[in-house]
């Protein structure tokens, strides 16, 4: 088993920035796919951001693309989502998910694992 956890969310002002961290440990494999996904209260989760397991292709949300970046460093079994220029509308609890077939392009039903959440506040 895989587990994820999340750090580095916290409270910012519009405008500003935060970069989330999430470190994978057991049984890791840098073939994964990796990805942030996210939830606002009453929302359903989204996705924000995806990685493949070389780390060349990125792909984004349309509603991030441009703010954030998505990195990771299979060394350190780590990935981490760069956020800037954060709205508001940003608010959510912000989750790390892992792909153990390694798809090429994430989504919410190929997830395998989750992180806890770490959570994401935007204030005006």
């Amino acid at each position: 088993q895989v587990q994820l956890v999340e750090s580095g969310g916290g409270l910012v002002q519009a405008g500003g920035s935060l970069r989330l961290s999430c470190a994978a440990s057991g049984r890791t494999s840098s073939m994964y796919t990796m990805g942030w996904f996210r939830q606002a209260p009453g929302k359903e989760r989204e996705f924000v951001a995806g990685i493949n397991w070389a780390g060349r292709h990125t792909y984004y949300a349309d509603s991030v693309k441009g703010r954030f970046t998505i990195s990771r460093d299979n060394a350190k079994n780590t990935v981490a989502l760069q956020m800037n220029s954060l709205k508001p509308e940003d608010t959510a609890v912000y989750f790390c998910a892992a792909d153990y077939r390694g798809n090429e392009h994430l989504t919410l039903s190929l997830v395998d694992r989750w992180g806890q959440g770490t959570q994401v506040t935007v204030s005006s």
